[in-house]
């Protein structure tokens, strides 16, 4: 039982994404099945709704792809940087809430960023940063430096 509980606790993340990706799913079958619906429809009204309403899934599966790529990608580096004892430290100090005080995240940042202007061509600096803008709040900045990242190491990857 405190094993099961474990690997959930360990798995929460992914349980979540998993079950929010069961849900869009659903959401997108019944919206396309209702769209091919109201294309079948005599009303030309009907249609045109029907027809945009098609619009609706094509997007949201887009979406949802996209961002289980990206996720499981970023997983991948994490795991790579994990085994070469190169994922940042998390030892910044947070409020009793437990958040990260934003100080403390920005002179850490600093030198993440002074890591990845040395080295402004190794995927490893951008992960780096990456957490560094997301510890800082910067929840922008962070996933386009792992977008970076993720193409940098997908491009080297390549590389024979």
């Amino acid at each position: 039982m405190a094993a099961a509980l474990s690997a959930l606790k360990a798995n929460r993340t992914k349980i979540w994404v998993g079950a929010v990706t069961l849900l869009l799913v659903f959401y997108l079958v019944v919206s396309f099945e209702r769209s091919l619906l109201l294309m079948s429809d005599q009303n030309l009204v009907a249609k045109a709704i029907g027809v945009a309403y098609l619009v609706l899934p094509v997007i949201g599966a887009w979406a949802l792809v996209r961002e289980l790529l990206f996720g499981a990608r970023t997983e991948r580096l994490a795991k790579i940087l994990e085994a070469e004892g190169g994922l940042p430290e998390d030892t910044l100090p947070r409020t009793p809430a437990g958040r990260i005080i934003r100080e403390a995240a920005d002179l850490e940042f600093e030198k993440y960023r002074a890591e990845a202007e040395a080295a402004p061509d190794d995927w490893r600096s951008w992960f780096r940063i990456s957490c560094a803008y997301d510890a800082a709040g910067d929840r922008k900045r962070a996933r386009a430096s792992m977008r970076d990242a993720v193409r940098m190491f997908r491009a080297g990857a390549q590389k024979p």
